[in-house]
């Protein structure tokens, strides 16, 4: 493994390190993250949910537009 610096602005890196916390994580494992998706080497649950917000990312939705109440989506047939 190798050591890597940036630079990054202080407000940046301090909205980023709030982020990360509020995540449960760090900078420093959510740009690991993100440098092994953009080299295509993911590993783990963390690239299987990458793969799936990307996939949601990109999917048109098929109901083109339309909501569906609560009682719709439970209506027992």
């Amino acid at each position: 493994m190798s050591n890597l610096t940036i630079t990054v602005d202080d407000e940046v890196l301090k909205k980023a390190r709030i982020r990360a916390l509020e995540q449960g994580s760090s900078v420093n494992a959510v740009l690991r993250e993100l440098l092994e998706a953009y080299a295509g080497v993911r590993r783990g649950q963390s690239a299987a949910a990458a793969d799936l917000i990307a996939l949601s990312e990109e999917v048109q939705s098929r109901r083109g537009g339309r909501t569906w109440t609560r009682e719709e989506l439970y209506e027992r047939k």
